[in-house]
């Protein structure tokens, strides 16, 4: 059974203290815009200034929560527009998409758009897009899992990727029995859009390759675009989040296997030595004549009987070959333990997949984009001075988001403002078209009252969906 919980008692049970990271972690010198605070805890953060009257405490909160509402219905739109361009590309789908009444983009335009999509949300949820080159990079780096990788990316016919949080980890380490501390850069949120070449490609790859690879083998959908939400992974490992990556044994790996093998091999031949050279022998006799043959230590009685001849040549090959298969054998094994270690790594850090990204990128553009307009609202509204400029708001909610969370912080003004301007509604004393937000002939931007404020964002929800209004009209 749920219970509600009032506005009170969340202030109460919620902390509005900035969590503190690990002793172990920092930042990247480049700042991001993500704003590292849900939005109800930004909202006591901000009453926790104490710097609005109390009469306008709670129709703060009231503000919050019904700016957060709208924006969830605003994103519901855009998420509904996804589901319909990513369903042709799914690889997961269970819907019927050839029942003649599809609503969605065809399969030719579906990709491009959905591509443009991804980018789009991923920028709203304050993301940042991974140079390609990046991820070349990381196929000569490795930080936690050190193993040799290759991928195909020809086999792609797109690749985004996003990031949310730069930050870098102190790990203490195991390098030749002793521990050793290593500095991991680490990218706390990782998102993925992979698409796979059509089926034509894949097929005339396997006709280049002699047919190593059936179709029917591959471990994806060619044409299908998957989507991918990783949590901590190393910026150098990053290639291992690929479908299609292969993994082998690094150039140490080789020699550590390598070495022993052919300190073993060594032994082996010397045991087979002295029947090798039965056997040398034995063929030199029937070749050359018994003079060469004596010269190996073998003469004609020796020639004549054939079976320690068969026998040396067994034992040559049952030697050479169980040595050969012990060492392959090893190489299989250690193969194995590396893709174990690889599959754990992603099983632990992967947080979704496919239309699970879709719904979780949609939530954290929602949280992002309330939270930097309640940012620019709330700092506007207790301005000691009447209005700021938008540099002067800038700087102000960046030192201010400094001295609450320690770090510095890329504050996106413009896109808040813009949204702000748009808000637009009926005053409390009847004003129409009053916008949230506007800004002067000088440039300064200010905001409607609290009063104000509420009741346009409350009109505009209730006409999300203005039926009665229409069938009246």
């Amino acid at each position: 059974m749920k219970t509600a919980v009032s506005d009170t008692q969340t202030k109460e049970a919620v902390s509005t203290s900035p969590k503190k990271e690990a002793p172990n972690t920092h930042y990247s010198p480049d700042p991001e815009s993500f704003i590292p605070i849900r939005r109800r805890d930004l909202v006591e953060l901000c009453l926790k200034d104490e710097r609005l009257k109390d009469s306008d405490r709670e129709a703060f909160r009231h503000f919050g929560k019904i700016l957060t509402a709208w924006f969830h219905q605003d994103l519901h739109e855009t998420e509904e527009t996804l589901k319909a361009t990513y369903a042709p590309k799914n690889p997961d789908t269970d819907m019927w998409l050839d029942a003649g009444i599809r609503t969605g983009p065809s399969d030719a335009e579906a990709s491009e758009e959905m591509v443009k999509l991804f980018r789009v949300l991923a920028e709203r949820g304050n993301y940042r897009e991974i140079p390609f080159a990046a991820i070349e990079e990381a196929l000569d780096l490795s930080s936690l899992i050190d193993v040799r990788t290759t991928v195909d990316f020809d086999d792609y016919e797109h690749i985004v990727g996003f990031y949310r949080g730069d930050v870098y980890e102190t790990l203490t380490r195991k390098r030749f029995f002793r521990k050793v501390e290593t500095e991991i850069d680490i990218l706390q949120r990782v998102a993925l859009l992979l698409q796979f070449k059509d089926e034509a490609y894949f097929e005339e790859k396997k006709q280049r390759k002699k047919g190593k690879k059936k179709k029917e083998e591959l471990p994806f959908k060619p044409g299908k675009i998957y989507l991918y939400l990783y949590k901590n992974v190393p910026k150098h490992d990053i290639e291992l989040l690929f479908p299609n990556v292969q993994v082998g044994m690094t150039l140490k790996d080789r020699l550590l296997f390598g070495v022993p093998a052919v300190g073993a091999s060594i032994g082996v031949v010397a045991k087979a030595l002295p029947k090798l050279l039965i056997l040398v022998g034995v063929i030199l006799f029937f070749t050359m004549g018994p003079q060469a043959a004596e010269k190996m230590g073998v003469n004609r009685e020796t020639a004549s009987n054939f079976m320690p001849v068969l026998a040396a040549i067994l034992a040559v090959v049952v030697t050479l070959g169980g040595f050969a298969f012990k060492q392959f054998d090893k190489f299989k094994n250690k193969k194995i333990q590396f893709q174990k270690n690889v599959a754990d790594t992603l099983f632990f850090r992967n947080l979704a997949t496919n239309d699970s990204v879709i719904h979780r990128l949609i939530d954290q553009a929602e949280e992002a984009e309330s939270k930097e307009i309640l940012l620019v609202y709330y700092h506007l509204l207790v301005s000691p001075t009447k209005g700021l400029t938008k540099e002067e708001l800038d700087q102000t909610i960046e030192q201010w988001m400094s001295d609450k969370f320690g770090r510095i912080i890329d504050f996106d003004i413009d896109g808040p403002i813009a949204i702000l301007q748009n808000l637009r509604g009926t005053g409390a004393h009847g004003e129409k078209d009053l916008p949230l937000l506007h800004i002067d002939d000088s440039g300064h931007l200010h905001v409607a009252s609290l009063e104000d404020s509420c009741r346009i964002l409350d009109e505009l929800w209730d006409n999300v969906f203005d039926y009665s209004n229409r069938i009246a009209g």
